[in-house]
């Protein structure tokens, strides 16, 4: 058996029970076989198995007392995965659907993913099986202040740096942000994803949607060819989905599909700037459901289906993980779309997968495509640290320069082992050979 073998072996063992775990490790040791025997340095120092084990895994129970005056219990968690190449970074969701294996598999995404964007940010995740859908801002609140009374312990400006995820928004980081203040009194940069007037930065909200379609734009100019034109398919309605939009319009293609978990809508005529308002305020503001805009555009709305039969050029999976199986490729494929850029994390199962890359269609997976959020989140972090903010246009401008720094490198590394344009490879290669190797420089820890 091959090292990435016995290593696989040993990890299936201990997480049995954490399928989308396991499905994320699977797909970043497979990509790695290549790497590991061109460098005995790596197996000569546990990199994999260490790799692949968190470093740190907090849980902790969450009280809370809700508008009736009833005591609820939900279960924290965080997940500090690897720190090698700087202060674990990443999201906190809160969503009934979350648990250890959940944000195991994130975590470890985040761990490649933050080493791609070429800033200084280790990996993690966290979260809560606490649903915000539903509940009173006060409920909101006192969550969120319980949750961070035991989370404050754990993080720090140059320890672990958490930002949002789904469920997570600017309310919610309000909220635990000023908890963290209130018990440690200090005003530091703890958090990510902060309002602009107390240290959150530009193009935040936007980076993870505007940072997919940049990845799609420059995937495209290998082509010689360009959003302008292209016809997308587009899911959730999110952050992610809204701002995906807002950047494909700005390119010149249309987007003719959002969804939610009820249904999709689709729109043939697109969605232009004036509905993606609406959009917006139905889901910021009214946190109402999609079918809400089918009504008021007289479009056709898909009950209790996702937007992958549309026909399209290019799609942007942007709700949630595995939302794309073997089926919704294969209809994706036989209907002429020839770019998926992902927005969420690992939204497509591994047949899906295998059959983006069987017709050498432009893919490009989550840890690469989406890496826009977590970059922004970096700059954020620079900002609080130097303790100034810079304009949305030099924001910006960073963001698009990460991300084509991003596709060069999963493109350079996907060339040096010798499949170029596979970005599955590259992605997991360039991300790897940097935190392995600065696992290796600071020792056995």
């Amino acid at each position: 058996m091959s090292y990435v073998g016995e290593v696989l072996e040993g990890v299936k063992k201990r997480n049995a029970s954490e399928p989308e775990f396991l499905q994320a490790v699977t797909e970043v040791l497979e990509s790695l076989e290549l790497v590991v025997e061109k460098h005995k340095k790596y197996r000569d120092n546990a990199i994999l198995e260490r790799i692949v084990e968190p470093e740190r895994q907090i849980i902790f129970r969450v009280p809370w007392i809700d508008d009736k005056g009833n005591v609820r219990v939900n279960r924290g968690i965080r997940i500090e995965f690897n720190s090698a190449i700087g202060p674990y970074k990443g999201g906190i969701r809160f969503h009934p659907s979350v648990n250890v294996g959940i944000l195991k598999f994130l975590g470890f995404e985040q761990v490649f993913k933050n080493s791609l964007t070429t800033l200084p940010m280790g990996g993690g995740k966290g979260g809560s099986d606490f649903d915000p859908k539903g509940k009173s801002d006060n409920e909101v609140m006192r969550f969120c202040q319980s949750f961070m009374t035991e989370l404050s312990r754990h993080i720090g400006a140059d320890t672990d740096v958490p930002a949002g995820d789904i469920g997570v928004g600017g309310r919610e980081i309000g909220y635990m942000f000023g908890q963290y203040k209130r018990l440690r009194n200090e005003f530091t940069g703890v958090l990510t994803g902060k309002k602009l007037n107390w240290g959150g930065s530009l193009i935040r909200p936007e980076a993870t949607g505007y940072g997919a379609v940049y990845f799609a734009e420059e995937m495209l100019k290998t082509k010689n060819d360009s959003m302008k034109g292209k016809v997308c398919t587009v899911s959730g309605s999110g952050n992610v989905a809204q701002y995906t939009i807002e950047k494909v319009n700005m390119l010149g293609g249309k987007c003719v599909t959002l969804s939610d978990s009820d249904g999709s809508i689709y729109d043939k005529d697109g969605i232009n700037d004036e509905k993606l308002a609406f959009v917006m305020e139905l889901k910021n503001v009214k946190r109402g459901r999609i079918k809400e805009y089918a009504d008021k555009f007289k479009c056709e709305y898909l009950p209790g289906k996702r937007p992958w039969g549309i026909k399209c050029d290019c799609a942007f999976p942007s709700a949630t993980q595995n939302e794309i199986d073997g089926n919704d490729a294969k209809t994706l494929l036989d209907n002429g779309c020839f770019v998926v850029s992902e927005g969420a994390n690992m939204p497509s199962v591994p047949e899906a997968i295998e059959q983006y890359l069987a017709k050498k269609i432009l893919y490009g997976p989550g840890k690469a495509a989406n890496a826009g959020g977590v970059a922004t989140s970096g700059l954020e972090m620079s900002q609080n640290a130097l303790k100034m903010s810079w304009s949305r246009e030099e924001v910006d401008g960073k963001l698009l320069n990460i991300m084509k720094a991003i596709h060069k490198q999963c493109l350079d590394a996907s060339s040096e082992y010798g499949d170029a344009g596979n970005y599955v490879l590259g992605a997991n290669i360039a991300g790897f050979v940097k935190v392995a190797d600065s696992m290796i420089d600071q020792g056995v820890v």
